[in-house]
């Protein structure tokens, strides 16, 4: 039973991570401008951020909901803001000519911004209650062993999708010219910046 939590938690992290939104355009630049350990950190950051909304969901912590969907506003405007300074500083980077050996510091921060953009984004919460509705798993917030293996499988599955994809844009890296990489940086952050602004306008609509 509790390998079945396992792996629908598993296929649920994945499947929540594989949609291309800001993180997964963030990256995939990040690694080719930086290398697979920068756009692995980046996938992991997001990944511990869906851990936490799972816990929320399975572990039943409904006040903890409430009151990010109250907050929705300052959440929407916090991240919305963020991402559009991120889309105005991916825009105008130039091309790194380092191809290895990031700075930890740099792994650190690439984990801490795609955690940030993740948790202040309440419809995720909004996601996992939704799914974990649909697929009866709302019914095991009293089984706290079920819950953390559910939540352990969550995580897993996320961090295996941004794995995967860090993985898969490194085998086109060494072929990215610094060039054609300048043009993906400014491809990357109008997309940035258009999430960013879409976050902020729909402040309007709340």
């Amino acid at each position: 039973m509790s390998f079945d939590f396992f792996f629908k938690g598993l296929i649920l992290g994945f499947s929540i991570a594989a949609p291309v939104g800001p993180i997964g355009v963030l990256c995939i630049r990040k690694t080719l401008a930086f290398g697979r350990f920068s756009g692995l950190f980046s996938g992991f950051g997001a990944a511990c951020a869906d851990a936490i909304y799972a816990i929320i969901a399975a572990f039943g912590l409904t006040f903890i909901a409430n009151f990010l969907m109250e907050g929705q506003f300052w959440l929407r405007l916090i991240g919305g803001i963020f991402m559009v300074y991120l889309g105005w500083k991916t825009f105008s980077s130039a091309p790194n000519s380092q191809s290895k050996n990031i700075p930890h510091t740099t792994l650190i921060n690439d984990f801490i911004s795609t955690f940030f953009l993740t948790i202040t984004n309440p419809m995720t919460i909004i996601s996992f209650l939704a799914v974990f509705a649909g697929l009866g798993l709302s019914n095991i917030q009293g089984d706290y062993i079920q819950a953390s293996v559910l939540v352990l499988g969550v995580f897993l599955g996320s961090a295996l999708w941004w794995l995967t994809l860090s993985e898969g844009v490194t085998l086109f890296r060494r072929k990215v010219s610094k060039e054609v990489m300048k043009w993906i940086n400014r491809v990357a952050g109008i997309i940035i910046l258009a999430f960013g602004i879409g976050a902020l306008y729909s402040l309007l609509l709340i």
